[in-house]
């Protein structure tokens, strides 16, 4: 799998200006972190205890909750994290605890440094991992950009599983873990590797340990090469394929559209980055007696794109809230501006409908617009992210605000559910059925 700078969930918060200057101020020596406005510089100085700092500051003034986070708890992750990563590296040091800390955020900041020293750089990058990891927040994230190799992307061409939700795997994924893409001419297409082959093992680690989804084998991926045993399940047939990484040919994901049977039209969306809105809107131009829109997959964008959507089924409706700490909660509308179609809606989702997915989703439900086919939602939809720059180049994804749907009902961590219940099955995506389409065709 591809992994990217900007996470779909990210989109909105790593977004930044064309034509924003490529020279600004950026963190130094004393300084807080800086709100995002460009791309990091390219080659910025190595993560070090200022870095650190920035950070730990950087979330108590900037993070949804961070007026009333306790400081302590942040230091206590983000020891925890560096003295593991010394551990694994065999360079442990006796003289290092965590000292003694009062509840004083400033007080315990320089007690803590006192005890790093000049601190290793590679032990404070998990540090500082460790305490956003602490958040517990799926839109709260470190990210430490990596220049893109050279000649293009490489990797094995399996760019999506089942079970696939962000960065990690779907904790509620039931058995089996099957593949849903490959890219065409890629080292996976090459050895045979195709939609709906069943992940038994990846580099000898079971896909699954009982009914649970094997969280381990998301870093197995990444090795090079990597085996993999699959079944086929057209034909039953196991074996274990040994697939190593080589140049990818990727196209940007695109609004498609098709006639379905009966006047429907099938619209697939793969996220809400910029511009996705009009150009689905366009696709629509016919004006459909009814449109299934598939969600699948999407990871989300921008809660713009979201409203404006919106616009094109409903007008005067509140899609969702944006909450913050303290005070009210600001209401998110439908774009009114946007003609209405007129069209019978049918939405297709999956659990790896999150973010902004979500976020549409809560609001065709809750606002009574059409019917939800599929499985429930993801449920990663705390709250959008602002990006922040730290002094080596790295950036702090923290919301500000938290989420709530149109009820002001939760809607992070549960997901929105579905009307129709329709899975995609391996054998289904094998064989280029789409239980998804034949239900909204049922209910058209």
């Amino acid at each position: 799998m591809i992994r990217t700078f900007c996470a779909a969930v990210l989109v909105t918060a790593c977004t930044v200006s064309a034509s924003a200057p490529t020279s600004r101020p950026v963190s130094t020596e004393g300084a807080g972190c800086t709100a995002v406005t460009a791309p990091p510089p390219q080659s910025p100085p190595p993560t070090s205890v200022n870095t650190l700092r920035q950070a730990y500051f950087c979330v108590l003034d900037n993070y949804y909750s961070g007026p009333v986070l306790d400081s302590r708890t942040l230091l206590k992750n983000a020891m925890a994290a560096y003295t593991q990563s010394l551990i694994r590296r065999g360079a442990d040091r006796a003289d290092l605890r965590l000292p003694a800390l009062t509840g004083d955020r400033d007080t315990d900041w320089a007690a803590f440094a006192k005890v790093l020293g000049t601190g290793d750089p590679a032990a404070l990058r998990a540090a500082i991992t460790g305490m956003v990891t602490g958040l517990q927040d799926n839109h709260a994230r470190w990210i430490n950009p990596t220049p893109p190799p050279q000649g293009g992307p490489i990797g094995t061409g399996i760019v999506g599983v089942s079970a696939e939700q962000g960065p990690q795997l779907d904790p509620a994924a039931r058995p089996p873990l099957f593949i849903t893409k490959v890219l065409p001419h890629s080292p996976a297409a090459r050895a045979d590797v195709r939609p709906g082959d069943i992940i038994l093992k990846v580099n000898g680690m079971p896909a699954f340990t009982g009914d649970t989804v094997n969280q381990a084998i998301i870093d197995a991926f990444a090795s090079d090469p990597v085996r993999l045993t699959l079944k086929r399940p057209t034909t039953g047939r196991t074996r274990t394929v040994e697939i190593g990484q080589g140049p990818l040919t990727r196209q940007p994901p695109e609004v498609t559209s098709k006639k379905l049977p009966g006047g429907a039209l099938y619209v697939r969306l793969p996220g809400f980055h910029e511009g996705a809105a009009d150009r689905v809107i366009a696709e629509l131009r016919d004006r459909p007696k009814a449109v299934v829109l598939d969600l699948r997959g999407n990871g989300g964008g921008s809660p713009r794109e979201v409203t404006r959507l919106l616009g094109a089924f409903a007008h005067g409706k509140v899609t969702s809230y944006f909450c913050p700490l303290k005070g009210d909660c600001v209401p998110n509308r439908t774009d009114d501006s946007v003609p209405l179609l007129g069209s019978r809606l049918v939405v297709l989702t999956d659990r790896g409908c999150a973010s902004a997915c979500d976020d549409f989703s809560a609001a065709v439900k809750g606002n009574g617009l059409g019917a939800l086919v599929g499985t429930r939602t993801a449920g990663a939809v705390s709250g959008p992210g602002n990006g922040y720059l730290l002094d080596d180049g790295s950036v702090l994804v923290l919301p500000k605000v938290r989420h709530l749907g149109p009820a002001r009902e939760i809607i992070d961590t549960i997901g929105v559910p579905v009307d129709h219940h329709a899975p995609m099955t391996a054998l289904d995506l094998a064989t280029g059925h789409d239980p998804g389409v034949a239900k909204a065709l049922a209910l058209l």
